[in-house]
């Protein structure tokens, strides 16, 4: 645990150096999802009715962003090999990048998600939902992005397949996470989805992006 919580701390620390990359992507979520407004109109009754959506399609993007650095500057300086040697199995090194990236990235996204959905006139009612979804939706996407990443680690063109492979396997998260923020009764059917999808995301993805981690230093 002593060695799970040094790896978080560094990364931590590097994702400080790089405070432009955090910023970059709050500040995509705000603008990607103020374009909507500006596209289809303001009427209040058209954005109540799509605004759960934009707040989660602008989240599923943004998050995306930072991926292609979240294994490659390690593997280009020879820093992964190390990290795989420090002690820790290779699902743990997968865990605590998913830790640092859901901190850099998924926390700021929930933070600005608030203001951004009173502006977008979601519900005062759908909000809590809205919220508890995108806390464990952006959990989800930390961990599938973790292992897409892993897995396009040293491939050609990796950032480009990284998009191409975390989109689809997320589609589910982006359902179940809007559909809970735009439910008429109770938001908990979704919301447990959500938590099912994210108890079997957690060993799955962490396995996955151990082992291609190994294999990508072999």
């Amino acid at each position: 645990m002593t060695a799970f919580l040094a790896l978080v701390v560094r990364e931590l620390r590097l994702s400080l150096r790089h405070g432009a990359d955090t910023l970059a992507v709050l500040l995509f979520f705000l603008l990607a999802a103020s374009l909507f407004p500006l596209a289809i109109g303001p009427e209040p009754g058209t954005l109540e009715n799509i605004a759960p959506g934009i707040v989660w399609v602008c989240a599923l993007l943004a998050s995306v962003l930072p991926l292609d650095r979240l294994f490659g500057a390690d593997y280009e300086d020879g820093s992964l090999d190390r990290l795989l040697l420090c002690g820790l199995p290779a699902p743990a090194v997968a865990g605590a990048k998913a830790v640092a990236h859901w901190l850099t990235t998924g926390l700021p996204l929930l933070i600005a998600a608030s203001p951004l959905a009173a502006i977008l006139r979601v519900r005062a009612a759908a909000q809590p939902a809205l919220l508890i979804g995108l806390l464990l939706g952006t959990i989800d996407l930390s961990l599938l992005g973790t292992m897409a990443a892993a897995i396009v680690l040293g491939a050609r063109r990796g950032g480009v397949l990284l998009p191409l492979l975390v989109l689809p396997l997320a589609t589910p998260v982006l359902i179940f996470g809007a559909a809970a923020a735009s439910a008429t009764l109770s938001p908990k059917p979704d919301l447990l989805l959500l938590s099912a999808v994210l108890v079997l995301a957690l060993p799955v993805c962490l396995l996955a992006a151990g082992g291609a981690l190994r294999s990508a230093v072999e």
